[in-house]
């Protein structure tokens, strides 16, 4: 994601084809076999909202850590599981989806899905869309790029039964409340080192805030603090992004 650039022209270098493991841009990656680049509407990318979905930026002041690792759909790492109650996670995913489809930020969106069943979804400029359903188990995405463009039987698997599940939920994805995936669409479209700003910043942010050093809210505010001081290298090579890496983190714990 922060060397978006070098890693897709190694690829196109190599002439290999990446395969995504990450269940949602597997699922575009799914509902884009055997269709055109040209026919491209937009990619949708489904968001759970993560452990405070349901709280108002004025619940989120004195959240405790505890409380931020309750995810309700996924168990997952702590720092994955703060970042999803961030949505940075989904703003990195958007970063990545920019890269991994050669898609412009304009033409990717994310929608808050409560349930996780709709992994992610493409539409197509004759309006149709096609979208990847299942129940959310990361081995499915892992083992279909481990065997694509085969399937393989998996028997534990919890099987979709959508009669009993009943109803599906979507919202618009609002900027104000989840102001990190905000800042990452602002770092992917200045693209250069900031994306590796944005990383560094919130693994830094992040790992304060599980120490009790921050409050969850002050997470945002350092990043976004990071963003604002550094200046941006264009078409960075390796040794840039990883010493813009390690200057951020400098930057951010000296804040605490």
């Amino acid at each position: 994601m922060t060397a978006g650039h070098l890693v897709m022209e190694a690829a196109k270098r190599n002439g290999v084809m990446l395969l995504p493991v990450d269940s949602e841009h597997s699922a575009i990656f799914q509902s884009l076999q055997g269709e055109k680049e040209k026919n491209i509407e937009r990619l949708i990318l489904t968001a759970s909202g993560g452990s405070f979905r349901d709280r108002s930026r004025k619940e989120l002041e004195n959240v405790t850590v505890e409380e931020a690792l309750n995810h309700p759909n996924w168990s997952m790492g702590a720092k994955i599981t703060i970042d999803s109650a961030t949505m940075m996670n989904k703003g990195l995913e958007v970063i990545e989806a920019h890269w991994l489809f050669s898609m412009d930020y304009s033409k990717i969106d994310v929608l808050l899905h409560k349930e996780s069943i709709i992994h992610s979804m493409v539409e197509f400029h004759d309006s149709s869309v096609i979208a990847q359903l299942g129940t959310p188990d990361m081995r499915v995405p892992i083992q279909y790029a481990l065997t694509y463009p085969d399937r393989l039987p998996l028997r534990t698997a919890n099987r979709l039964n959508l009669a009993e599940i009943g109803k599906l939920h979507f919202a618009e994805m609002d900027f104000e409340r989840f102001r990190c995936l905000k800042f990452a669409y602002e770092a992917g479209k200045a693209g250069g080192s900031m994306p590796a700003v944005l990383n560094a910043a919130n693994e830094a942010a992040v790992a304060a805030f599980l120490d009790g050093k921050i409050t969850f809210l002050q997470i945002e505010d350092f990043i976004e603090r990071a963003l604002a001081s550094h200046n941006i290298i264009s078409n960075p090579s390796l040794d840039e992004i990883q010493a813009t890496d390690l200057e951020t983190r400098k930057y951010v714990n000296s804040l605490l």
